[in-house]
């Protein structure tokens, strides 16, 4: 299997629209890997693409996707779905459309039940976006996942976090999981163990973060998000050979050099870029 972080960024953009902090002059100065897109996974196995972040035509140009197949949503917050236009620009030609031809060959929309019905919601005064993408334009078509689907050669587990969803890629003995956001608490379930590698996001990196903001224990995002001592105890606990932390937010105020920097403290942690290529 063969994975591309498109974006690694968090809910934020990297550089920040207006901000002068160093982290945001040096993103726009120096551009990738400084600069983060959305958060989203590319699989060049199947043209396999994990959500849909508001940059994500930008973000599949900079890492020269050729070919989207299928579209998977982890669910429905506004960073990783609201570039779900991208299914015209993908798809929809206006020529052949004035001929009397839609498209012939739509994309596969995976969700879980709960995430479809949820992304559904997302609608105009004229309906629901995903439904003109179906069933005006041809460009799309929506499955629903209950536990798992079996794609050529590699099985796809979606698990429910309630709200979102980690997927597990798995082909032969090879193991895959991603986990991007809204994953806290973590399902206790046997799948995970020994996977070979964890992307997992929504994890706060270090105590001093953007402006010498100092992270207290009683702050509600330790609640909502992990850190890396949390990490640890689930690379442990599942015996995950690697883990890499994307989501990275702008907010925790660290450059790639400083994560960099950091990975020669941890075993077998490291931090996600754009671009960045996994084969397994």
């Amino acid at each position: 299997m063969e994975f591309t972080i498109i974006g690694s960024g968090g809910c934020t953009a990297l550089p920040k629209p207006l901000c002068q902090c160093n982290i945001c002059k040096e993103a726009r100065k120096k551009g990738k890997p400084y600069s983060r897109f959305g958060c989203s996974l590319y699989l060049e196995d199947l043209g396999l693409l994990v959500d849909t972040p508001e940059d994500i035509v930008q973000s599949l140009n900079y890492a020269n996707i050729e070919q989207i197949n299928i579209v998977l949503f982890s669910h429905m917050d506004p960073d990783h779905t609201l570039g779900m236009r991208v299914f015209e620009q993908l798809r929809l030609n206006w020529l052949e459309i004035s001929q009397g031809k839609e498209c012939s060959n739509p994309i596969t929309v995976l969700a879980l039940k709960n995430v479809m019905e949820d992304l559904n919601s997302i609608h105009s005064k004229y309906g629901s976006y995903l439904d003109y993408y179906e069933n005006v334009r041809c460009l799309i078509k929506r499955k629903i996942v209950k536990d798992f689907i079996c794609l050529d050669n590699i099985k796809l587990t979606f698990v429910s976090t309630g709200y979102s969803t980690i997927f597990v890629f798995e082909e032969n003995d090879k193991k895959v999981i991603y986990a991007p956001c809204d994953v806290k608490p973590f399902p206790q379930n046997d799948i995970f163990k020994n996977a070979d590698i964890m992307i997992i996001g929504n994890t706060i990196v270090g105590e001093t973060l953007k402006n010498n903001f100092i992270l207290k224990e009683n702050n509600p995002l330790n609640n909502e998000l992990f850190n890396i001592g949390e990490i640890k105890k689930l690379r442990d606990q599942f015996n995950i050979k690697k883990i890499i932390i994307t989501h990275l937010e702008e907010d925790w105020g660290k450059s790639y050099d400083d994560y960099l920097n950091l990975e020669r403290q941890y075993t077998n942690i490291c931090f996600a870029y754009d671009g960045m290529k996994i084969i397994i």
